[in-house]
Order: C-alpha cells, then structure tokens, then sequence
C-alpha cells in the first residue's frame, strides 16, 4: 500500500513538537501529533500503528484533518454534539437551597409536589421529574432530615 507523503510547515513542527513535549493535552491530541510527526518523517503507517497502538482510520483521519484544516485543526477535538443544558447551575443551586430550607406552613418536609410549587413561584415553569433529577444529581434528599 502506498502512503501519501506528509510535509509539516516550521510552524507546524514547532506547535507539534509543543504538543509532544509538555503534558497539558489530552492523550488524544498527543497521540495526533505524534502520528503527524511520524508521517512528516516518513515513518510507515504499519511501525506508526505499532508503536502508538492506533488503527489505520486514527491516521488516515489525523492527515485528512491536517491536509484540510491544517495542524490545529488536526490536533484539536472538534466541539461535539449534544442537547444544551436547559438550566443553569444557578437553578440547580436554588432548587437545592429550597430542598435544604424549612418545609412551608403545614408541611412536616417537602415534597416533590411541594418543590414544584415553590420552584414554579420563584424560577418559572418545571417540571416534578425535573426537579428530582436535579436533586438526585446533587445527591439530595430533598428535605428529609
């Protein structure tokens, strides 16, 4: 199988070679900048895939994003899709403070009904479920003592 030659610019090297030296990145990028080097060198594919324990497809992928994108692009983990958050720990913090606080007048604790109630008054719309799922994730017992 024929391997398509790589050629790294000085700069490139330099960002490269920082990537491979200090310990401030994630594996993942130490490893592309190692599979870019190696290649830059002309190391074949099969000693790459030996020593760095990677497949063909992680160096395929690693020069396809630098030949497009160039080696921050190849370096970098792009930003992932996903569902945004739709409340902000500040909400979490208040549904937890109220969980924490007095149960209101007639109520020995809260409730997961009560909680709605006083979070719907003071934050606005949310949902039982919701809110059991933010006191389950801060590891709240919601009021019981």
């Amino acid at each position: 199988m024929r391997q398509t030659e790589l050629h790294l610019t000085d700069g490139d090297r330099e960002l490269i070679d920082s990537y491979r030296a200090r310990g401030l990145h994630h594996a993942r990028e130490v490893n592309r900048a190692h599979i870019l080097s190696a290649l830059d060198r002309g190391i074949p594919e099969a000693q790459i895939m030996a020593v760095l324990g990677v497949g063909r497809t992680a160096i395929w992928r690693t020069r396809s994003a630098y030949l497009e994108g160039g080696a921050e692009y190849a370096l970098s983990d792009v930003a992932r899709p996903g569902k945004p958050l739709q409340y902000a720990t500040d909400v979490e913090a208040k549904i937890a403070a109220l969980a924490c606080s007095e149960p209101p007048e007639g109520a020995k604790r809260w409730t997961l009904e009560l909680l709605e109630r006083a979070a719907q008054a003071d934050i606005g719309p949310i949902s039982r479920e919701t809110i059991r799922r933010l006191l389950k994730k801060t590891a709240s017992s919601h009021g019981a003592r």
